[in-house]
């Protein structure tokens, strides 16, 4: 059945780093297959908001879906089933380095309950073909390029086919040219159907490919004007 819901609702919520309240009253909601640029400087809250959505931070106050979970009521044995309608896309890769690009996808399949090789194999080939790393199958992440390295994350990402990407400063550790060939592909991905909150600093980015936008800023959460 089709439904117009919101893929992410956060209404009253504050967010914590710790023991410390980063964000006040936080209220918007992100529709299905759309493209938002979460931006604010370093420490302004952006990083433990999207921890927060994809359950790696615990929701104390207010309300949050996320495709169709409750986050504030989430219990930790249900994070994978919420995992496998998502994906997250991280600065720093978060590959396993003794384990080559198959490896580390075909681990994400066996982690979120895949069991048939034959579709694994499949998967694992459709999503690195999708990124342009077909090629760097058999590779080990070492003898990957950084640009190389965040093209099989975000293959990684892709894996259960998401719903929603969740990228905390995924060109953070890239130069400018590189950058612009990530957030094309996140383009491309997002043209494909599916809806990217990404967490940049990158305002030549955003100028280049202008989105909504949303601003961590003094303790809150606004809509800037692209």
């Amino acid at each position: 059945m089709f439904t117009s819901e919101p893929i992410v609702s956060i209404q009253n919520a504050f967010i914590y780093q710790k023991d410390r309240i980063v964000l006040n009253d936080v209220n918007f909601s992100i529709n299905k297959g759309e493209f938002v640029f979460l931006i604010g400087r370093t420490g302004s809250g952006k990083s433990s908001l999207l921890k927060t959505l994809y359950a790696d931070l615990w929701l104390q106050q207010g309300k949050a879906k996320v495709v169709g979970y409750e986050i504030e009521t989430l219990k930790i044995s249900d994070r994978p089933y919420l995992r496998r309608k998502i994906g997250v896309v991280f600065q720093d890769f978060q590959l396993f380095m003794d384990r080559n690009v198959y490896e580390n996808l075909l681990w994400v399949l066996e982690a979120t309950g895949w069991t048939d090789r034959a579709k694994m194999k499949a998967r694992i080939a459709e999503v690195l073909m999708q990124v342009g790393m077909a090629p760097a199958r058999d590779k080990m992440p070492h003898q990957l390029s950084g640009g190389e390295q965040q093209r099989v994350v975000i293959a990684r990402a892709l894996l259960n086919e998401p719903q929603i990407l969740f990228a905390d400063e995924p060109t953070g550790n890239l130069d400018p040219e590189v950058s612009e060939q990530i957030i094309k592909l996140f383009h491309e991905i997002n043209k494909a159907g599916t809806a990217i909150l990404m967490a940049t600093h990158d305002f030549d980015m955003i100028r280049k490919f202008p989105a909504r936008i949303m601003k961590c800023e003094n303790g809150v959460v606004l809509e800037e004007k692209a």
